[in-house]
């Protein structure tokens, strides 16, 4: 789930919906199950993959959890597939979910190659509206605003897979090297992203190996209550730089050595909004050995917790979220 944190897009048809969908998730979504809600507390943005007959309910659920306990006024319902049965099981379960809570789902949309449909509508068999959003205005908004829309999740788990050779060199470089303490892995981050440089082998091997302590883990997180949350420009790119840096760890570390980067990675991706990009980190922490930091990421992102509630620490989380 991913938190709004820019200005408010202002969606007033389906075209406009399906042309936000990207930007808010940073990909185009396939086979998934998209909400977009409005009002409330923190609006926030959630995608889910399309759930098999036996796994709508939960699904449904895990979308209205957040969406109640952020006061949500309005949400849109969008349904990524081909299959027409499948997108109105889906709907009928989440309309009655939503009217129960008090929830309006203002529209609930099926969207398929290049065409909208309206899964829930009564009649004949729903055509679908041809739809072209790729000169929509959202688009270019999102240039502006430097984000990068990629065309499907698997992109995004593809900028996080394994630098093999990278790897091998780090992995080898392991043998030769000290674990970084504390101090030394806050002066390596805050140096490279100075300097925005490229750590060498032997220093990406002995911070991974830095990693595997709790007190580094603290200190690779910024100390987690002295993380500062990005609220203009420079902050922002400073919170994109440090994702870069982290992303690019993941990619040269060993596979017994992965889980604590990659769950950095998505602490800090979460902080910088994006929540696409921490989950794939918080998977890829998991196919390894996960480490509880990617679980906590995890909560707080099935909870729509937005950044800002990091600025008093872990203290200061709310108790679903931090566990």
């Amino acid at each position: 789930m991913t938190t709004a944190t820019e200005p408010p897009f202002v969606v007033k048809c389906p075209e406009d919906l399906i042309a936000f969908v990207p930007v808010a998730l940073g990909f185009e979504p396939r086979d998934s199950v998209v909400l977009l809600t409005f009002g409330g507390g923190r609006p926030f943005h959630a995608r889910l993959d399309l759930p098999p007959p036996n796994g709508v309910d939960r699904c449904v659920a895990q979308l209205l959890r957040p969406a109640r306990r952020h006061r949500v006024a309005r949400a849109a319902l969008l349904i990524y597939t081909d299959d027409h049965r499948r997108a109105r099981r889906v709907g009928r379960a989440a309309r009655q979910a939503f009217q129960t809570a008090r929830i309006t789902l203002i529209d609930v949309l099926r969207v398929d190659a290049g065409c909208w449909f309206t899964p829930l509508r009564g009649g004949g068999v729903d055509q679908g509206v041809p739809y072209d959003v790729s000169a929509h205005p959202f688009r270019a908004r999102a240039v502006l605003l430097g984000k990068v829309t990629l065309g499907s999740r698997e992109e995004l788990v593809a900028s996080l897979a394994p630098d093999v050779a990278g790897g091998a060199r780090v992995a080898a470089a392991t043998a030769e090297v000290e674990p970084l303490d504390a101090g030394a892995v806050e002066r390596l981050v805050s140096g490279w992203l100075e300097r925005r440089s490229t750590p060498d082998d032997r220093e990406v091997a002995a911070l991974l190996l830095g990693l595997t302590d709790d007190q580094v883990m603290l200190a690779a997180c910024g100390r987690m209550g002295a993380v500062h949350v990005a609220e203009s420009d420079a902050e922002a790119d400073a919170a994109r730089a440090r994702v870069d840096f982290w992303r690019a760890v993941v990619r040269r570390a060993p596979r017994w050595l992965v889980a604590e980067p990659a769950a950095v990675l998505a602490f800090v991706a979460w902080l910088a909004g994006d929540g696409a990009l921490a989950w794939c980190a918080v998977d890829r922490s998991r196919e390894c050995d996960s480490h509880p930091l990617a679980d906590l990421v995890a909560g707080l992102l099935e909870e729509a917790v937005p950044p800002e509630a990091w600025r008093g620490g872990l203290g200061a989380m709310p108790e679903d979220a931090a566990g």
